[in-house]
């Protein structure tokens, strides 16, 4: 199984940390979005997509490239996010919907939560300090196993 993670991780390095833990599982090459060759992607049986959420949803430049993406019918994808609170299912929503529009099935999201010190957060410290933790990071690689296992079919 061909693997690949495209992640860009901003402030605290929280989404890297979990896109390294996946990685390793999964036998992928991490990459930020600038170093895609969007004409290779139809050589991975397996894309990641993630980044934290920003103003409730992925980076721009994540959004930005899954927009110049060719129609990949038949790949399979993954995203995932780092977040500091709220409901996960809304942040995803709007990548979700534009890797659903060039035709890529997606079989699984993951989030957790990520030290956070955006705006009025850095002068009380931030919130989530630690996180993601080991536990974080053990939950990351049990999903990317069941990634894996699936695509695997085991």
């Amino acid at each position: 199984m061909k693997s690949l993670i495209i992640c860009i991780s901003v402030h605290h390095g929280n989404t890297e940390r979990v896109a390294r833990a996946m990685a390793e599982v999964l036998g992928a090459e991490v990459v930020k979005p600038h170093q895609v060759e969007v004409e290779g992607l139809s050589n991975y049986d397996l894309i990641g997509f993630g980044s934290g959420i920003h103003f409730q949803r992925h980076h721009r430049a994540i959004l930005g490239l899954v927009k110049k993406l060719p129609v990949l019918e038949g790949k399979k994808a993954f995203i995932f996010s780092t977040r500091g609170v709220g409901p996960v299912v809304l942040y995803h929503k709007p990548l979700r919907k534009k890797l659903l529009k060039r035709k890529l099935e997606v079989i699984g999201e993951f989030s957790c939560k990520g030290f956070n010190t955006v705006g009025p957060l850095k002068l009380f410290g931030g919130m989530n300090r630690g996180r993601p933790n080991e536990e974080d990071l053990e939950e990351a690689k049990a999903f990317a196993e069941r990634l894996k296992a699936e695509i695997e079919g085991g």
